[in-house]
């Protein structure tokens, strides 16, 4: 891994954000006499308050205090209903899954520096389909070094064992068990603020490996193709115009590194992206991060074409009262994919949520999504809509209860098309905090 790493590591470099990178990180010799103190922070955005970011003194967890530590253990037993447990397009199969999920945070309580981590663990027992039992965790942490009084070093490290899920983005095969995977990913990032101009800079290495399956004829289903190793390397530089209105550049490259399989394309690609953004705020009635430019990914494999075109993100929050809380988000972005012959997707991702405190201690929720992906090397397109209410009641501060209501409809055009199929989801979890 480290010889692919640093192969990753030039040719990243080499074709993207070389020039970015430097620059951010030659800040962090700047003379702390200039650094600009939090009190007159003009990147400062939560003069607006969503609903579930405000504090609730009468429900919040207090936590349990070891040392200099503050811990944050969390119960939660779930049984989630499913009308369509395969994702098939007819012959829709019915299943409850019953689910429990502990988990723990814990975080220093210094007045400098932080440390963090956390560990999960997700227990699914299927009580109509055995072979839908899943055995997922996920562990990591992060550790912040204040280097001076407006600059900053974090390095995280997050380590995992799941499945995917049968409905998720870019799945082909219909396997006997869901599909497992292992992960680790590692990330550097550090941040200076001088006056009015604040510089990013973000090195960030994921390696994902993906387990066979099987089909229920026992043909096995190859998966060794989609393992890879990528490399992101993430310069940004911002300036403040007013205190509640900012502009930014920002360069990224992505270096990403598939395993060779005979008889199989190689997905192997990198890929830079160029945005020019503002991130801004509206009192505390709206704000926002709107971001366009250019993305490019070349495939090492000439079999595919090179995708060139417009890249962009937008996030908008409205707080239309103090109890409602609406986002609208949108992305253009190249997307790693499971689709058998495919390099990856041109993605478009769109979304709607809303959040409304109805009661102090219950929340309701409503959320719409839109994903459409085009996929290269592959005459394929995939589009999918979803849409979700939720409702979040605390009984105190260690008992609360959840119900999760989600909708899915695929549909797949080309001459290689994908699943199609409708799935209705029903959650309802009983929470224990301490």
């Amino acid at each position: 891994m480290a010889a692919v790493s640093e192969r990753l590591t030039r040719r990243v470099m080499r074709r993207a954000v070389r020039p970015a990178v430097a620059a951010s990180l030659s800040l962090f010799a700047a003379d702390q006499a200039a650094a600009q103190t939090a009190v007159a922070d003009p990147f400062f955005r939560q003069r607006g308050q969503a609903v579930r970011d405000r504090p609730q003194p009468a429900y919040d967890a207090l936590g349990l205090r070891v040392g200099g530590f503050t811990l944050w253990p969390r119960l939660q037993s779930a049984a989630v209903f499913d009308d369509n447990v395969f994702a098939a397009p007819t012959d829709h199969r019915a299943a409850t899954t019953l689910r429990l999920t502990p988990d723990v945070t814990a975080r220093s309580d210094w007045g400098r520096h932080q440390v963090q981590g956390y560990a999960r663990l997700d227990l699914d027992r299927n009580l109509n389909v055995s072979n839908e039992n899943t055995t997922d965790w996920r562990l990591g942490g992060a550790g912040r070094l204040d280097v001076t009084q407006g600059a900053h070093l974090t390095l995280g490290l997050d380590l995992q064992h799941g499945h995917e899920a049968r409905t998720a983005v870019g799945t082909d095969p219909l396997t006997v068990r869901p599909v497992a995977f292992g992960g680790v990913s590692a990330r550097l990032s550090g941040q200076r603020t001088r006056g009015r101009l604040r510089l990013d800079a973000i090195a960030e290495v994921q390696r994902r490996d993906y387990r066979d399956g099987a089909y229920a004829a026992g043909a096995l289903v190859e998966q060794d193709d989609r393992d890879r190793t990528t490399l992101t390397l993430t310069g940004r530089a911002a300036y403040a115009l007013t205190p509640a209105t900012a502009v930014y550049l920002q360069v990224a490259g992505d270096g990403r590194d598939y395993r060779r399989v005979p008889g199989r394309p190689d997905r192997t690609s990198t890929g830079r992206e160029t945005l020019a953004g503002v991130d801004f705020e509206l009192g505390g009635l709206m704000r926002g991060d709107i971001a366009l430019g250019h993305r490019r990914q070349t495939f090492d494999d000439p079999r595919f074409g090179d995708l060139d075109g417009f890249g962009g993100r937008g996030r908008l929050t409205w707080f239309p009262t103090a109890l409602t809380t609406v986002s609208v988000a949108a992305e253009r972005a190249v997307a790693d994919t499971g689709a058998v012959g495919a390099a990856g997707a041109r993605r478009t991702d769109l979304s709607l949520s809303l959040d409304h405190e109805l009661l102090r201690n219950l929340i309701l929720s409503a959320r719409a999504a839109h994903v459409d992906d085009a996929y290269v090397g592959r005459d394929r397109t995939d589009r999918r809509f979803s849409v979700g209410l939720a409702a979040d009641y605390r009984l105190n501060r260690r008992q609360g209860l959840t119900a999760d209501l989600n909708w899915i409809d695929q549909a797949s055009n080309g001459a290689a098309p994908g699943p199609r199929y409708r799935a209705l989801r029903l959650t309802v979890a009983a929470v224990s905090r301490f």
